[in-house]
């Protein structure tokens, strides 16, 4: 068989636009790494069954470090908070690709089940964790509706949502800010000592972004993927502890509620 022959064969066999690449896939730090890595590992591999593709989880120690990331277009995609995807988009031109439709989000406040703190209106003056400055629902959303109702507390930062409940659990701060998602996430033993005592307003949920260097033909298959995962019993397990209970394709629209309620003044950006 002569060259011309046997390369025609090649691309007739396998076809250069189901060539395997590898993407990386980043996820905004809500829990420690070694949970983070045991929930996406799993999901990023059924991907790459279903998309004959490779995705290379890139995790970080923090928010702030995943936000660098992002803004610098690091990620071909990313799971990230509906005020990440905002930035994102405005950066680097990221969109949402999936969301769960079976819930939304919002903030919670927890404080100790033994603290005499039972109404937000007491946090007044004391010292409230939360995981960082721009986590949108655990603290931008959290901050701003305390400030809306005149109520002035002092923040301090520990960079998860775990560090935040575990610290509250053990009284080394007055409350947290954290989400239902992550609470729910957390140990028993955490969780039973803790009171959510404040839910902010809901919020569409969290989306997977994509880059626009990724290829149209590639975003489709992923988002195929993702939502074939949703209605595959033996998956949507997977999906149920992102938590995505009803993966359903996302919009950038989606999210421009979130222009409207003055939250670029409690964004730190340095």
């Amino acid at each position: 068989m002569n060259l011309k022959k046997l390369t025609l064969t090649f691309f007739c066999l396998f076809p250069f636009n189901l060539i395997a690449a590898e993407y990386s896939f980043g996820v905004v730090p809500q829990f420690e790494a070694r949970k983070l890595y045991s929930i996406w590992l799993p999901i990023l591999k059924v991907l790459k069954q279903k998309t004959g593709h490779d995705f290379k989880m890139h995790g970080t120690e923090s928010i702030r470090q995943f936000e660098t990331e992002f803004t610098l277009g690091s990620y071909d995609f990313a799971y990230m908070n509906p005020w990440h995807s905002l930035l994102a988009f405005e950066k680097q031109g990221y969109v949402p690709l999936v969301k769960d439709g079976a819930r939304k989000l919002k903030g919670i406040l927890v404080t100790h089940k033994d603290s005499a703190i039972k109404n937000i209106s007491q946090l007044e003056g004391k010292k409230v964790a939360f995981p960082s400055p721009n986590a949108l629902g655990a603290s931008l959303l959290v901050r701003a509706e305390l400030m809306q109702k005149g109520i002035s507390i002092k923040p301090v930062y520990l960079g998860t949502h775990t560090a935040v409940y575990l610290d509250t659990a053990l009284k080394l701060v007055s409350g947290g800010g954290g989400v239902l998602a992550t609470f729910s996430n957390q140990k028993f033993q955490v969780q039973d000592v803790l009171n959510i005592i404040y839910e902010t307003q809901s919020i569409a949920p969290h989306p997977v972004s994509v880059h626009p260097r990724v290829s149209k033909e590639v975003i489709n298959q992923v988002k195929q993927a993702f939502l074939e995962m949703s209605n595959e019993p033996e998956y949507q397990k997977l999906l149920a502890h992102i938590p995505m209970k009803k993966a359903v394709v996302a919009r950038q629209e989606d999210y421009s509620p979130l222009k409207k309620m003055g939250l670029e003044h409690f964004y730190v950006k340095d």
